[in-house]
């Protein structure tokens, strides 16, 4: 396919698929003559990829290449290039208060004592030691005790996610999979437990007869 064809297939637009090109995100077409190139369904595919980590997951450029060199790198086994992606997603590091640190070292021996098979220096402990350290400056009593059931929740969601997945359709698609269950559905998650938190609100502390009324919360 030609360079038109490429963008409206994959939804990108010419000029963002020559940027692609020129800073090696997108490999080159098979040359057909001086200026012009043939394209093919693998190029569509690293599109779309590209597209998922930059508009779902508003990962940056130099990171994006990260995750395209792990996948390319035929002797690096599929956990690693899952890892990559959702090292992707992660925060970018900074400069860490002390508190910061130590709630980041609390949170990495509480994930580590469940026994779960996870890098120290896996971003999402960042998250985590940034709710810690606002909880306690906000005066809540924060131990590993309260993120339990948090955790056992986790775990099963996780499993369940990832036993959905089809390995079988190559590095590239698993990994859009991933980042597409892990953006998307994270939103699907915060958005429901507000609608849980609203149902257990109303049954615990408001007026049932609201429901219904477009009454929010405050409102009853």
């Amino acid at each position: 396919m030609r360079m038109a064809e490429l963008a409206r297939e994959s939804g990108c637009t010419v000029a963002t698929i020559k940027y692609y090109l020129r800073v090696g995100l997108l490999p080159a077409g098979e040359e057909t003559a001086a200026t012009q190139a043939d394209y093919h369904p693998s190029h569509v595919a690293r599109l779309r990829l590209i597209r998922v980590l930059r508009e779902v997951g508003d990962v940056p450029i130099s990171r994006i290449g990260e995750v395209l060199a792990a996948i390319d790198d035929r002797n690096r086994p599929l956990h690693q290039i899952l890892g990559a992606a959702h090292y992707a997603l992660g925060p970018q590091p900074g400069d860490a208060s002390p508190a910061l640190g130590a709630a980041r070292q609390e949170m990495v021996a509480f994930v580590l004592g469940r026994g779960w098979e996870v890098e120290p220096v896996a971003p999402a402990f960042d998250l985590l030691a940034s709710a810690v350290v606002a909880l306690r400056r906000l005066g809540a009593k924060c131990s590993t005790v309260v993120f339990a059931p948090y955790a056992d929740a986790a775990f099963h969601l996780a499993e369940l996610e990832l036993a959905s997945i089809d390995p079988s359709r190559g590095p590239s698609d698993t990994v859009t999979q991933v980042i597409v269950g892990t953006v998307v559905y994270e939103q699907v998650l915060v958005a429901l437990r507000r609608l849980a938190e609203e149902h257990y609100s109303n049954q615990r502390f408001g007026d049932r007869g609201a429901v219904g009324q477009g009454q929010g919360p405050a409102e009853r």
